[in-house]
Order: structure tokens, then sequence, then C-alpha cells
């Protein structure tokens, strides 16, 4: 939560150590969050640190006239998790094989209400997990910045450093591909 006296995003990456630890403070569970979405707690925690870590030494490059610093932040882990991306991609394709997440992280419960709604919502998950695991990494990105980040279109933008316009392609795209893939999913 942002306190008024401490100022904006950029103000704080303009000063030192304390202020950035309010930056911390200000923008980590929010990259946390999407990164725990993606992953395993450990692995999460891993890529969230190192986001900050790479902010810190790479203050210089922050650009003064972005008064909020999440874009630019989730650019920075979205960066590093573009290196996980096989991994997500697999454990995507098991849960789509098995039902099974093999990271289950207590962010969709299934395991109550009565048991042809907890079928429907198993096969759900599983058709789901198949769609974005097909998808290519930089669609998926973005769809994941999109929907679980809850990024902006220009904020996508300053995350993964291409035009908006592309991310609106990209994310255009991936709807089409998810919404094809779970009619098929349907269908069979």
């Amino acid at each position: 939560m942002r306190t008024a006296s401490a100022g904006t995003d950029a103000q704080l990456m303009a000063a030192g150590p304390e202020a950035f630890e309010e930056l911390f403070e200000r923008h980590h569970a929010r990259i946390h969050g999407w990164l725990r979405r993606r992953w395993e707690a450990s692995l999460a925690e891993d890529l969230a640190a190192e986001t900050f870590v790479r902010a810190w030494a790479a203050r210089e490059r922050y650009d003064p006239r972005w008064s909020d610093a999440a874009p630019w932040l989730f650019g920075i882990a979205a960066n590093l998790a573009r290196r996980h991306h096989r991994q997500e991609a697999r454990g995507l394709r098991a849960l789509a094989r098995s039902g099974a997440d093999p990271l289950d992280r207590g962010t969709a419960s299934v395991e109550s209400g009565p048991a042809d709604e907890r079928v429907d919502a198993e096969a759900r998950r599983r058709a789901l997990a198949w769609a974005l695991a097909s998808l290519r990494p930089a669609e998926r990105e973005v769809l994941l910045l999109h929907a679980w980040a809850e990024l902006s279109y220009d904020e996508i933008a300053v995350a993964t450093g291409v035009p908006v316009g592309t991310v609106r392609s990209r994310l255009h795209r991936a709807r089409h591909h998810v919404r094809a893939a779970l009619e098929l999913k349907e269908a069979s």
C-alpha cells in the first residue's frame, strides 16, 4: 500500500536503498502472486526475489516518466519466467493428461460440491491446461499477464518490450486459440 509521503515509484527508483525497499513492499506481493500462479512456491519466490535484484541493478535504466514501476517489474519477471516456460508447458501438458496438477498450489479447488460438478470442473481444468500448453510462449505470456497479473495492454507492452499493437494481436490470437482448443476438447 502506498503512503502519501513516500512518493511515486519513479521517485523511489531515483532514491537510495531504503526507498527501493518501499518499492519492493509495494510490488513484491503482486509479482510473487503472478509467478506463484505459474510455478511452485520456491521457484516463484526465487524468481520474484531475482526480479527485484535485477531491478535494483538496472535502476539507472528505469524511465522516470513511468510513475508506476509495476509494468517494468513485470517485464523483468516475465523475462526470468521465459527461461522457465518449457517447464511450465511440460507441467500444463501433464495436467492436461492426468488431471493431477504436479504443482498443485491450491489456486483452483474442485474438491467440494456435488460429484458431477467436480467432474465437470476437472474436465474444464484439464482442457484449459491443454489449451494453455499449446500456446506459443509469447502468446501464453501476454494472456497470463492480462488474466493473472491484471495488467492493461499498455502495461503488458512495457512488461514485454513490444508495441501495444503486438500485445493486442498476441492476446487476440491467444484468446482465439484457447477458445478453439476448448471447443475442440468439448467436441471430443
